[in-house]
């Protein structure tokens, strides 16, 4: 199935971890003094409605919802001021998570990018059709049950310095993807902790961009 990106695969994933407000408070962190910078390999991504495969043995496989920056043209050392000018548009991933795997590793790279551990869609929705992207609703539903449910103006670092931030060291190129964190809800947090399932049904919507879909089956 195709991925609607405008450029095609992107060169990069940039994730942002700890990012929403109630999501560090969730986790019994403080909040981060600057951005919590890993990668997902650009392998993991699937599109809307393409399955997310669970490997044999792995049990704690988490949903995140969150919203994504996709940029436009080149980028090196840009101002807050003028990052927005950058981006192209705005999209919706589900940073899917091995917890078992992350805790183990102490790092998160592995972890968020087993093949189909990336969706991302179903459209790209260009900037000036947005706004704001800092007033948008966002929700993840597990099975039609809402799981995480929070708006993008709890983003601790917003997009702007995001983009600056990262643009000071790393060259932010067409077609890059920003994925900029997810709020609280994830299901490892959870009492009991909710993991997906073969079966499941996992469904991540955010305001002025539509709904991600995508079914759950092992390996």
């Amino acid at each position: 199935m195709k991925i609607d990106l405008p450029f095609g695969n992107p060169g990069k994933i940039i994730a942002v971890g700890l990012n929403y407000k109630d999501h560090a408070s969730e986790a019994k962190v403080d909040l981060p003094k600057a951005p919590v910078l890993f990668a997902k390999w650009t392998t993991c991504l699937i599109a809307h409605e393409e399955a997310i495969v669970i490997p044999n043995s792995v049990t704690q496989v988490d949903y995140e919802a969150e919203l994504a920056v996709i940029i436009g043209r080149p980028a090196v050392k840009i101002s807050e001021k003028d990052a927005l000018d950058f981006v192209f548009g705005y999209t919706i991933m589900n940073d899917v998570t091995d917890r078992e795997a992350q805790s183990k590793d102490g790092q998160w790279v592995r972890s968020k990018s087993y093949d189909t551990f990336g969706p991302i869609g179903p459209r790209v929705v260009p900037a000036n059709e947005i706004g704001d992207p800092h007033n948008l609703k966002i929700e993840a539903r597990l099975n039609g049950k809402v799981m995480q449910s929070s708006n993008t103006s709890n983003l601790i670092f917003n997009i702007p310095f995001l983009i600056s931030y990262i643009s000071q060291r790393i060259t932010l190129e067409p077609g890059d993807v920003i994925t900029t964190g997810t709020p609280h809800g994830v299901g490892a947090f959870l009492q009991p902790p909710v993991f997906m399932k073969a079966g499941d049904l996992i469904e991540i919507e955010i305001e002025k961009i539509g709904t991600l879909r995508n079914p759950v089956i092992a390996m």
